[in-house]
């Protein structure tokens, strides 16, 4: 007879545990939220003023990017203080931040001052993000952990709904900013809901702060990013500039992890990496998101530049993805649980590899009920990685270290988001330009650099240009689907080379598991 073990949680946060994690859902949606309404404006944000701000490819991939390299490079100090200070309190600090900068991106005047607001963005979700998870490893036992994460990653799918929606309604009512504006409400009613129910709590021997970490990761990877950016933006990777930024962001990564290595109170603990469950599910969250970012980025222009949808109907396609999200990240515990980690994920990423290689044969033409069968199977493989490897990362270290943990698993992902950004939209920037370059001749120097660099640049330039430039509209569609299916297939090598790790390092079935299937034939044997 086996006594269950004694519970740690107290009574009173455990009866208001699912209360509580409404409300961290809540300050989840809008850190998402934000990135996925981001993606619909990304074409009206790139529209001459007065529709919008006139920017170019690299300036809006740097809107996106300014965001996700600030989040991931604070994120490991920002588990830490909510560790040692409470994550409460950061949590609510956190989300004043993030509302302040919210208002303020919604009044940028010049594609500069968004990149830079969008910075104090990340500050603000940097601390927010962590604490969530943080706060949910210490308010539900053991038990219920995997059950609680899977409602955790379906807010995600949650968030991925309701943001495109919501720009594109608010696109279709309101200016630009309006995007951004609607993240403070948002933020005011999760403070109140905070403060009356979320318990504090706190790690009794919190690591010390690693300014030194935190100034070389985030140095890092700017430079390495900027220089992947501005290699797509002028479509030559030989670039001496852009050859010596890449070089610099590598030399100055590995100096981090060497300096972590040999420090007494990392940020970045490379210890954890030793154990291979671990790091396998870090890569399987940081190439899903490589290669879905990347997609993404690219879809949006699929979508309403070449297709023809408004913002709304944009963010309506985008529906079964969320929608997959939604139905199986909460269940996928269940397929862990019946075939295991290794087996469940795997199949996830070859899902996921499939249907990014589905867009390799999308045309301008292509039945638009297939672009949405792909985005529900893509969600359905996402919930299928999310939910096992966020638990396997979870449970990997002790309850008090919840907010490193939560914290390295959102790094890895925003890093790989940002990197699958910033080299997919490269690979997509240089394709594009070397397929339009050869149909801008007749066009001044000025307007053809200009119109090399996106196809929004190009019919920017087309309806300037009147009667003389519609002979450029077809020609930036065939040269975008070109670039779009050089990209889709880079980002599904990138998901097999996931599908890989996870299946020859991830777990297999566990012991209990099995024990468990076996367990009803012994039921009634004897007391």
């Amino acid at each position: 007879m086996t006594t269950s073990p004694a519970p740690r949680i107290p009574e009173a946060v455990h009866r208001r545990r699912w209360a509580i994690l409404g409300v961290l859902m809540l300050s989840l949606l809008i850190v998402v939220l934000d990135n996925s309404i981001l993606n619909v404006a990304i074409k009206t944000i790139a529209t001459p003023a007065p529709t919008g701000l006139g920017a170019t490819q690299s300036e809006i991939e740097w809107a996106i990017n300014s965001y996700t390299l600030v989040f991931a490079g604070l994120l490991f100090t920002a588990g830490l203080i909510g560790d040692r200070l409470g994550r409460k309190k950061v949590l609510l600090g956190g989300l004043v931040v993030f509302g302040a900068g919210s208002a303020l991106a919604a009044e940028s005047g010049s594609p500069g001052q968004l990149i830079a607001y969008r910075a104090v963005m990340a500050l603000g979700a940097a601390f927010v993000m962590p604490a969530t998870l943080a706060v949910l490893m210490n308010v539900f036992e053991r038990s219920e952990q995997p059950k609680a994460i899977g409602i955790w990653a379906g807010g995600v799918g949650l968030a991925i709904a309701i943001g495109p929606i919501t720009g594109g309604a608010l696109l279709d009512h309101f200016w630009w900013g309006s995007v951004f504006l609607i993240n403070v409400p948002i933020v005011l009613v999760a403070l109140a809901l905070m403060v009356w129910l979320v318990p504090d709590s706190r790690d009794p021997k919190p690591g010390r702060l690693d300014p030194v970490g935190v100034v070389l990761s985030v140095l890092g990877l700017v430079l390495l990013v900027y220089g992947i950016i501005k290699g797509g933006e002028l479509a030559d990777f030989t670039d001496a500039k852009v050859l010596a930024t890449i070089i610099a962001g590598v030399v100055v990564l590995v100096g981090f992890v060497v300096y972590e290595k040999r420090s007494d109170h990392p940020s970045l603990d490379v210890t954890y990496f030793r154990n291979k469950v671990f790091s396998a599910a870090m890569a399987a969250i940081a190439l899903v998101f490589f290669a879905l970012m990347g997609v993404t980025f690219f879809g949006v222009f699929y979508t309403q530049s070449v297709r023809g949808y408004s913002p709304l109907e944009s963010g309506l396609l985008m529906l079964p993805l969320a929608a997959a999200q939604m139905i199986f990240a909460p269940r996928a515990r269940l397929l862990v649980d019946r075939f295991g980690n290794r087996t469940t994920t795997t199949a996830g990423m070859l899902l996921i590899a499939a249907t990014l290689a589905a867009f390799a044969g999308f045309e301008a033409d292509t039945p638009i009920w297939l672009l949405e069968v792909v985005f529900f199977l893509m969600g359905t493989g996402m919930a299928h990685i999310m939910t096992p490897t966020s638990v396997v990362i979870m449970q990997a270290l002790p309850r008090e270290k919840a907010g490193s943990a939560s914290a390295l698993s959102n790094t890895f992902r925003q890093v790989g988001g940002a990197l699958g950004i910033a080299v997919l939209g490269s690979v997509l920037a240089t394709s594009y330009r070397n397929g339009i370059e050869g149909r801008l001749g007749a066009l001044p120097p000025v307007l053809r650099d200009t119109a090399g660099e996106s196809i929004e640049a190009t019919l920017g330039v087309a309806e300037k240009l009147g009667p003389r430039g519609q002979a450029l509209v077809t020609p930036a569609y065939d040269a975008f689907l070109h670039a779009m299916h050089v990209t889709a297939l880079w980002g599904t090598a990138v998901a097999l080379i996931g599908a890989v790790v996870v299946a020859v390092f991830l777990p297999g079935r566990t012991p209990a598991a099995e024990a468990g299937e076996r367990e009803p034939e012994l039921v009634g044997t004897g007391d």
